[in-house]
């Protein structure tokens, strides 16, 4: 089992990092560290918390062992594979722990062991060495390469026992060490031609690893001077954005023999680091060494290459010197945006500075150009918080609205510092999810609806609409009926109360559609104004509603026909109303009669007819005709006072008795009548005088009686003045006082104001007279009309505004006799003649 060594477990409340070491090569299950305890989590925890690494675009073969919390092995480690040459190799890795979300910041570093053993570039290296090589002659070796960094990867070479070859190691730096195998004694081909040696290298690791090559040296004749290099060591700068045949540097030499061994060629024989020996290139004639592959900072900053001029001497001899590259850093590597944690959809209500996501920002790059800055568009309403090096986390400054933006395209920009600075973004799609935060609203506080009367049961009146700006349950809308009611009175000649009833009972809601519709007929005798409120209720948690007020005017209909009033002095009932006359017997009890004195000049009234209508404007406005007599006869009516008058002087030809038949319309579309007989007895002066008076005194001055009694009184008088003067005198002398009295009477009734106050709490009906016309109005409102006889006539008309009714039971309406608007006119009669 490889044993765990802690170097470090240091917890920084400030910046929340744990640091810990594991050897490669660590088994599977190998506990790197106590997390959760060193993160001072209790016993379980971590596992309810749901503590997890955010690994940053590689595999951490790491991971948290969800029951106790340990930092475990789950997967090979290999320093050489995650890190190369470089050292320190850490893992630098993110912890997420849940409720409430925090992230902290673990660096795992993996220590180099002794697994690698040094490796040369072949197994096998053939040297040319001229016998005349004079002792001291140094032939530079490649050599071994070691994976493992620090002190497994210090080498030393040793070289097998030779009396002819020694070895020595120069260093040109603590990581860059030229070998040669220097010639120690003079050579003789003759005696033995070719040398084999062994060159074996050793680390420094517990336990040493060893590396060998076996040094192949053949002895060559003749060419005695090997070519000499301008400068041994040749150092260079170059960026790491060369492009490729850039050149690098031109190294130059000289061969002091002559001819063939004078000519030499030059070529690359080795590098550090070998792998990267095929970058450069260089011409054999002339020295130059240029890029063939691009130069990368962030791989390798230093280059060592050694170059060899080899002449065309036999045996060839060369000479040698190194090329130090150094590569200068430049801003090729634009910043990279990782988000290691997103939690949306955000709810429109959550709290200023909520983290909806974290993020991690880095540049390979060093310096200034891998100094990043990090910004947040748009400025709102989410920010970028700073947690630690290169780790921000995105938090809400501002207050959400889902109805106003119901999701956030937002994007995160790094930008380094480099010159010109490279720049990197990463867009994130926020979704905001809804809360129940908006009530219904109707588009109208008031709705103002018009019904017409007796409509049909389901008959829809309006449609209403609230609107909710919030979605799926939220935004769904339920409609009701508020319950409000109405006072419904009787209908028209009723005079009696129904009570209240509840808004519900006359309109209904559909509660998906808002679509109002009549539970019933309505009638604008009993209801004129409803009005009531529609409550729009979400489905939402907790539930919001709105209000919306419903004022329904129920438009009049001409569904009543005129009724005919009884006389104004309360007695038995002059007509009846309907569509036919009645009959001119005394039996029929809508027979009128009035008396007309013979003589009476045109243009006097004689009687007046009063009719009402139950229902309101034209539907109300009632005429007067007179059907029969046609054409010329001794009466005519008022078309819209109803007052029967002389059309001329009455004569003795026009008989003892005129049958009217009066028809009473109104102005409805289809009008509707009602009909009235009116008989009219031509008597002398005295007995209209007489019959004026006792009707005056039985019926407050209405001169209407049932026809047979007029034809019956002037018998008896036209008798009576045929028997006896006697009888005459003392009917003059009675009808002389009655006269008198009658003239008292009406003077006193003439000039004394009379007030009389029609209408009430029920049904009130309104009858206005004038030249021009009736009006009647039915409305349930208290109203006052005062009467004052004069010569003159006023006309009056009374509209009440239709306003709602208050809410609740109507009060209860004691019953009344409707208001009497019929007046029999009496003209001023001549006197009696004696």
């Amino acid at each position: 089992m490889v044993r765990v060594l802690v170097l470090q477990a240091a917890w920084a409340l400030g910046g929340g990092q744990v640091r810990y070491s594991v050897p490669e090569e660590a088994k599977s299950g190998t506990v790197v560290g106590r997390l959760a305890q060193d993160l001072g989590l209790e016993a379980g925890e971590a596992e309810a918390r749901r503590l997890r690494l955010v690994a940053q675009g590689r595999r951490a073969s790491v991971e948290v062992s969800g029951a106790s919390g340990a930092l475990v092995v789950s997967s090979r480690l290999d320093r050489e594979e995650l890190c190369g040459k470089s050292a320190p190799c850490a893992l630098r890795l993110e912890v997420l722990l849940e409720r409430p979300l925090r992230v902290f910041h673990v660096e795992v570093e993996v220590t180099d062991i002794n697994d690698n053993a040094p490796l040369f570039p072949a197994d096998t290296k053939n040297l040319s060495i001229a016998e005349l090589s004079l002792p001291g002659s140094r032939f530079p070796l490649e050599g071994a390469s070691d994976a493992d960094i620090g002190a497994n990867a210090q080498l030393s070479y040793t070289l097998s026992p030779s009396e002819h070859f020694a070895l020595d190691m120069k260093s040109s730096d603590e990581n860059m060490k030229s070998l040669f195998l220097v010639l120690t004694k003079g050579l003789d081909r003759e005696s033995l031609a070719e040398h084999r040696l062994v060159l074996t290298a050793i680390d420094g690791g517990r336990p040493a690893l060893t590396g060998t090559v076996e040094l192949l040296v053949s002895v060559l004749d003749a060419n005695d001077n090997a070519p000499q290099f301008n400068q041994s060591v040749y150092k260079v700068r170059l960026p790491e954005n060369a492009t490729e045949g850039t050149l690098v540097a031109q190294v130059g030499a000289t061969d002091p023999d002559k001819g063939i061994n004078h000519e030499f060629s030059f070529s690359i024989v080795s590098s550090v680091p070998a792998a990267k020996r095929d970058v450069f290139s260089i011409d054999a004639q002339t020295g130059e060494i240029r890029l063939r592959d691009p130069l990368d900072f962030e791989e390798v900053r230093l280059y060592e290459l050694q170059i060899e001029a080899r002449d065309k001497g036999v045996p060839p001899l060369s000479g040698h010197c190194s090329v130090m590259l150094e590569v200068l850093d430049v801003n090729d590597n634009a910043p990279e945006v990782w988000v290691t944690s997103l939690s949306v959809p955000v709810p429109e209500d959550a709290s200023v500075g909520t983290v909806v996501a974290l993020l991690s920002v880095s540049d390979r790059d060093s310096g200034a150009n891998g100094r990043v800055r990090c910004a947040v568009w748009p400025p709102a309403p989410f920010g970028l918080v700073a947690t630690f090096a290169g780790s921000y986390s995105l938090v809400l400054r501002e207050a959400l609205d889902r109805e106003r933006v119901s999701e956030y395209e937002v994007e995160v920009r790094a930008e380094d510092g480099g010159a010109p600075p490279l720049r990197a973004s990463r867009g994130l799609r926020v979704p905001v999810s809804d809360v129940n935060d908006n009530a219904p609203a109707f588009a109208q506080a008031v709705y103002t609806v018009l019904a017409r009367e007796n409509n049909a049961a389901g008959a829809e009146l309006a449609r209403l609409w609230a609107r909710d700006p919030d979605e799926a349950g939220n935004g769904r809308v339920s409609y009701s009926v508020a319950e409000a009611g109405a006072g419904a009175g009787a209908g028209s000649g009723s005079g009696a109360g129904s009570g209240w009833r509840p808004a519900s009972s006359y309109v209904s809601v559909d509660a998906e559609s808002g679509r109002l519709w009549a539970l019933r007929p309505l009638d604008y005798e009993e209801l004129q104004v409803l009005q009531f409120e529609v409550r729009a209720v979400d489905a939402g948690e907790p539930p919001l509603c709105g209000n919306a007020t419903v004022q329904l005017f129920v438009v009049d209909e001409n569904d009543n026909a005129p009724a005919l009033l009884p006389p104004a002095g309360g007695g038995p009932g002059p007509w009846a109303a309907g569509e036919a006359s009645a009959s001119a017997s005394s039996s029929s009890p809508g027979s009128l009669w009035a008396w007309a004195a013979w003589g009476a000049p045109a243009g006097q009234v004689v009687a007046k007819i009063r009719a009402v209508d139950a229902d309101s404007g034209y539907n109300a406005w009632l005429r007067y005709e007179l059907w029969e007599p046609r054409g010329k006869g001794p009466f005519r009516v008022g078309l819209y006072s109803g007052e029967v008058s002389t059309a001329r002087a009455l004569e003795e030809a026009d008989g003892p008795r005129q049958r009217l038949l009066i028809v009473v319309r109104d102005h409805g579309e289809p009008s509707r009548s009602a009909t009235a007989t009116l008989s009219v007895s031509l008597v002398e002066g005295a007995e209209a005088a007489l019959s004026a008076s006792g009707a005056g005194a039985s019926s407050s001055g209405a001169g209407l009686r049932p026809a047979a009694g007029a034809e019956g009184g002037a018998a008896a008088a036209a008798a009576a003045a045929a028997a006896t003067n006697v009888w005459l005198v003392v009917a003059i002398c009675a009808v002389s006082s009655l006269f008198l009295l009658a003239v008292v009477l009406y003077g006193a009734s003439r000039w004394a104001p009379r007030a009389a106050v029609l209408a009430g709490p029920g049904p009130a009906t309104l009858v206005c007279a004038s030249e021009v016309g009736s009006w009647s109005y039915s409305q349930r409102q208290s109203r006052s009309l005062c009467v004052a006889d004069g010569a003159g006539k006023s006309d009056l008309m009374v509209f009440s505004p239709n306003c709602p009714p208050p809410p609740g039971p109507a009060p209860k309406e004691t019953p009344q006799e409707p208001p009497s608007f019929l007046d029999t006119v009496s003209a001023t009669r001549p006197p009696l003649a004696p």
